[in-house]
């Protein structure tokens, strides 16, 4: 029961007794009778004090949330698609099963499912798809492109990005080395072009981050199974990577339940452990770097119903936002009370 209507009863209880008290048939005096009643009104400030004070943290949705000075409105993809403003209210949703979605600044939402990319407008209206090719298993990701080009992960036989003109032409094909060909769901996911026109994709088994020019050579490789994540039976598979605008590289490590930056030589500079946040991280699928240094990342993993699904650190690790509704595989965090988020979103 959430923690403000536990104490809402509990103070009716107490006022319920006060009123029995003042109405009662036994033989007190009036000076008794206040007495009493006073003790009762103590007695019932201190518990709901220390209810409040016992309320856990982590279990709180956004309508109480860690911080009350922060609200998101989110985009969730996942079972549930669709945008939570930052009272928590749905106010749009689309079909489930989303892999992948975002927002754009025309109130387009572009969403991968695994056999279809669509473009919805502010109606539910489908203004572009791009449909999978019946030889690939899946797509897992799309990233819409300054020129208007849609960029696509396509996972099978022959593991590639590609992009995507307006009118649904393929214009460019990558091909990408995830190291295995056998599992094609654990190939690739969230690939994004880079300022530099190469491209970046995280492949799960194959602990690795590659940075892959427009003809498909890897020109950088950021590995995940060295000593220091303790090697590849902890199962840091990269799962999201993020190029930030100082050169450096934020990762989600799915089943590693962590989240690293990497510098521009490869050197782990900062990164979020289950240590450092008692233990919420389940299955770091989705992350964004918001423009205050802030990271928000997913527990896809965690489907209890209280649970934390998305949270939110600052820089030294302190959790100051979570969100307990939806399971989200990824999501976009749109507003911060009332203001969009700026520029190209970190995600």
């Amino acid at each position: 029961m959430p923690v403000y209507r536990r104490v809402r009863k509990d103070i009716l209880f107490y006022k319920f007794c006060c009123e029995s008290m003042s109405s009662s048939s036994l033989h007190i005096n009036n000076h008794s009778r206040l007495g009493m009643m006073m003790n009762v009104y103590r007695t019932a400030s201190r518990f709901c004090f220390l209810t409040i004070l016992a309320a856990p943290v982590y279990g709180l949705s956004q309508e109480a949330e860690t911080s009350p000075g922060i609200r998101h409105e989110i985009l969730i993809a996942g079972g549930f698609t669709g945008i939570l403003d930052e009272q928590g209210n749905e106010v749009w949703k689309t079909k489930g099963g989303a892999k992948d979605a975002t927002r754009f600044e025309n109130g387009h939402i572009l969403i991968t499912y695994k056999d279809e990319v669509v473009e919805f407008d502010r109606a539910k209206k489908i203004v572009w798809q791009y449909k999978k090719d019946s030889a690939d298993a899946e797509l897992v990701s799309a990233w819409r492109l300054p020129g208007g080009q849609t960029l696509i992960t396509v996972l099978g036989n022959q593991p590639r990005l590609i992009e995507v003109n307006p009118d649904g032409k393929v214009s460019k094909t990558i091909p990408v080395d995830p190291e295995q060909t056998d599992n094609h769901h654990m190939q690739t996911r969230m690939a994004r072009k880079l300022p530099n026109g190469n491209y970046l994709a995280p492949h799960l088994l194959g602990f690795s981050v590659k940075e892959y020019t427009p003809s498909g050579e890897v020109v950088a490789d950021l590995k995940t199974d060295t000593e220091h994540f303790g090697g590849p039976q902890t199962k840091h598979w990269p799962f999201t990577a993020i190029r930030l605008e100082n050169g450096n590289t934020l990762v989600g490590c799915t089943y590693g339940n962590r989240v690293v930056e990497f510098d521009a030589k490869g050197q782990v500079v900062w990164e979020l452990e289950n240590d450092d946040v008692d233990g919420i991280i389940k299955d770091a699928c989705g992350i964004q770097r918001l423009p205050n240094g802030n990271t928000v990342v997913t527990s896809y993993g965690q489907r209890d119903k209280d649970a934390v699904k998305i949270f939110e650190v600052t820089p030294d690790k302190k959790v100051v936002w979570t969100y307990n509704g939806h399971h989200a595989h990824h999501f976009q965090v749109l507003t911060t009370n009332g203001k969009p988020i700026a520029g190209p979103p970190l995600k």
